[in-house]
């Protein structure tokens, strides 16, 4: 089965059956759902939703259906065509739209499409606003307008460039340093919006820009999500053209990995932790991440006089704990910035102007940057969910196995050596158990998640 219905949206395949796949019932079906939610928040006599989507070959399609389907219940309809999440998420409450639809599947391969829901905040929906979608779409409760009442399509293509101006006018961030550093930068695209968005953002801070894979036609050159072993062409693109370094981001730009001078990786994890390094050198706080992100982020804070917190995984679970401890920056460690400065949803075009405010600032190399903070090495693997595996027991037992450890328990198991963790989950938007580990070495990192993929696979069999 590879149709998910999580937190994190609606995420599946294309193609296949109704209800095991994302189809185009099930596209409708699950649109249609979110309007009605949507209609029951408030009773109003009309009702705006943005939608934009990432450029994967699905990605029309799934689109017509979804924004149809709203037409249908009465609802008018934004489209920003092209766009990225963290667009979307800007453009809600830009228009004072009632919500948003975001079609992409992130990271995951180009036979993958999802839709992401947003509040009228565009923030995206908690658990219990996302099962109450799930109990809609099972349910016979749906009223679609008569022909009189029927929603509107308004095209609307300048949210990128809107998006941009916004992230230049944040105060910390520095253009005329910037633009003075005179930087020379390869991007990676993963022919998706992010060739569109990152392009024009570094132009308007006038850096030299080498594209790489920047043709938003859907065909991801590589696994797009944007891990070191996916990015070999984009590690000779900067070496080969002197580059100060490279930026990967994931199709929907919420992702954001760094490549130093040399062709090899700032670290995934070390995009928020730089990141936070500069805005919490300017407005001393708190920060917050998920429990599956490196403790460098903890250090950095605890070096500027602020206090770290983990959340559960998920984006909707960072921010809600850093509305709670109101926090200057957090985010995940897979490359999500998260800056309440400008709006809470993670977004690479913000991470990006603060990486380049940061390096402008201090003068020296990216490599140089990287040996400024504290050397952690992670691992992240994962184990394929079989039919009949239970996941829930199988955490069970480790929980009991390793419980005069430290353990955190709100999402998975987290288990917190004195010189290591290993973080055991069920993921959100795939259909596996992700195991996370970090160590002092990569050998130790590896070595553990192996160990804990050792004892799963025993504790299955028992």
């Amino acid at each position: 089965m590879t149709l998910i219905k999580s937190i994190s949206g609606i995420r599946g395949t294309i193609g296949g059956h109704v209800g095991d796949n994302l189809t185009p019932i099930d596209a409708v079906k699950f649109a249609a759902a979110y309007g009605v939610w949507l209609k029951q928040q408030r009773d109003k006599d009309t009702y705006k939703v943005v939608v934009g989507r990432d450029a994967r070959i699905s990605g029309a399609m799934i689109q017509n259906l979804v924004m149809n389907t709203l037409v249908g219940l009465g609802i008018d309809v934004v489209d920003l065509g092209l766009s990225t999440t963290p667009t979307v998420e800007m453009a809600v409450p830009m228009e004072h739209a009632d919500g948003g639809i975001i079609l992409t599947a992130s990271h995951n391969p180009k036979q993958w499409n999802a839709l992401k829901l947003l509040n009228a905040k565009g923030e995206f929906l908690d658990g219990a606003e996302g099962a109450k979608i799930l109990e809609i779409a099972e349910s016979d409760s749906m009223s679609f307008a008569d022909v009189d009442s029927l929603g509107k399509i308004t095209k609307n293509k300048a949210y990128i460039d809107l998006h941009i101006i916004e992230v230049l006018d944040l105060p910390l961030v520095t253009v005329p340093a910037i633009e003075e550093a005179r930087f020379k930068v390869v991007v990676d695209g993963v022919n998706s919006t992010g060739g569109i968005a990152v392009p024009l953002l570094l132009e308007r801070l006038g850096v030299e820009v080498v594209k790489l894979y920047c043709e938003p036609n859907g065909e991801f050159p590589h696994n797009p999500e944007p891990l070191k072993e996916h990015l070999t062409d984009l590690s000779a693109e900067v070496r080969k053209h002197n580059a100060d370094f490279g930026i990967v981001v994931d199709p929907d730009v919420d992702r954001l990995a760094f490549m130093d001078e040399n062709g090899e990786m700032f670290g995934e994890e070390y995009t928020l932790v730089a990141c936070a390094d500069y805005v919490l050198s300017k407005t001393p706080g708190n920060t917050v991440s998920n429990m599956s992100s490196t403790r460098a982020l903890r250090d950095v804070t605890e070096k500027h006089g602020g206090t770290y917190e983990a959340s559960a995984v998920g984006e909707v679970n960072v921010v809600k704990l850093m509305k709670e401890n109101k926090v200057v920056i957090g985010g995940e460690g897979n490359g999500g910035i998260i800056y309440p400065e400008s709006h809470y949803g993670r977004d690479a075009l913000v991470g990006i102007a603060l990486f380049l405010s940061l390096l402008a600032e201090k003068g020296i190399s990216v490599s140089d940057l990287r040996k400024t903070y504290p050397n952690y090495f992670m691992s992240k693997k994962k184990i394929e969910l079989t039919p009949g595996l239970d996941v829930d027991g199988i955490l069970k037992a480790i929980e009991n196995r390793y419980q005069k450890e430290e353990l955190t328990t709100i999402d998975g198991v987290k288990i917190d050596f004195s010189d290591s963790w290993v973080h055991l989950r069920k993921s959100n938007t795939e259909p596996i158990i992700r195991i996370y580990t970090e160590a002092k070495s990569q050998q130790e990192a590896d070595l553990l998640a192996d160990k804990f993929i050792e004892e799963i696979g025993a504790i299955a069999k028992s």
